[in-house]
Parts: structure tokens; C-alpha cells; sequence
């Protein structure tokens, strides 16, 4: 990436569509996070509390939301996150994530911006979210 970024309200963040979510995925975060709950990885587990299979953990799903800012991260930082889970991730579903900006302000910091980002599996939107991205004064160069 050339300069820092300067997302005008209604820019669209380019959409990525995930790998599909797997088991090994699974194993990984709940080590990383320190969320073994079984329903996120063993079959029997999940289907006695209810579900048709094992679950993605939600915060996982977040992450993948937060892929959107990563190609950024040399111009600034994440500032907040608010996010909410409006549906439930399987194996093997693909989740496309996107996100477009509804705001941006001056501060003493720097410049920040807003979004409104999203996890959808096919049509159905299965979390969202409200993200605070901070270029900070000296990346941010002169308001346009």
C-alpha cells in the first residue's frame, strides 16, 4: 500500500470470501482463545445441546470480519469493535465479510473513520458490526 488510507462515507471495503470453516480452524482458536466449550469441536457434544453439529465460536467470527482492516494496519489501528451475532456458523460454510464507511472525523489523534462491516453465509447475515479505524496524525496527512 502506497499512502494511508483516506475511505470517504460510502466506500465499500472489497468483500472477501473465507476458506470454508474446518475443524483444524476450529482446534486452533479454541487453544488460542482458551475456549474449549465442546459444542465448538465434538459432533456428539454439540448435538446434545441441541444443535445439528459443531459450531464456529462467534468471537472467531469477528476475527474474520477484522481480515477487512489488516491490508491497513501500517497506517493505523482497530480503535473499536462492537460487534453482534445474528446467526450460527457450520463447518464447512464459507463466510463472505464486508463492510462499507459511514463516517470519518478529524481528532486530535488523527484522522477516524467508521463502518459498518458484516459475516454472511450465502444471504443470511450471520454477525455485524460497527468498527473505529484511526489513522493517526502523522500517517493521516492533511484532511481532504
Amino acid at each position: 500500500m502506497s499512502g494511508p488510507p483516506n475511505w470517504r462515507i460510502g466506500d465499500a471495503l472489497e468483500e472477501r470470501t473465507l476458506p470454508p470453516v474446518n475443524r483444524g480452524q476450529l482446534r486452533k482458536y479454541a487453544e488460542a482463545s482458551g475456549d474449549p466449550n465442546p459444542i465448538h469441536l465434538s459432533d456428539e457434544a454439540a448435538e446434545a445441546a441441541g444443535l445439528p453439529g459443531v459450531i464456529a465460536h462467534g468471537m472467531l467470527t469477528v476475527a474474520t470480519m477484522g481480515l477487512l482492516f489488516s491490508p491497513y494496519l501500517e497506517h493505523g489501528h482497530v480503535k473499536t469493535f462492537r460487534s453482534r451475532f445474528s446467526g450460527m456458523v457450520f463447518l464447512g460454510d464459507r463466510l463472505r465479510v464486508g463492510g462499507r464507511a459511514t463516517g470519518v472525523e478529524q481528532t486530535g489523534q488523527g484522522r477516524l473513520h467508521a463502518f459498518e462491516v458484516y459475516a454472511r453465509r450465502g444471504d443470511d447475515t450471520v454477525a455485524s458490526g460497527e468498527v473505529e479505524f484511526l489513522v493517526p496524525e502523522r500517517a493521516a496527512g492533511p484532511p481532504s
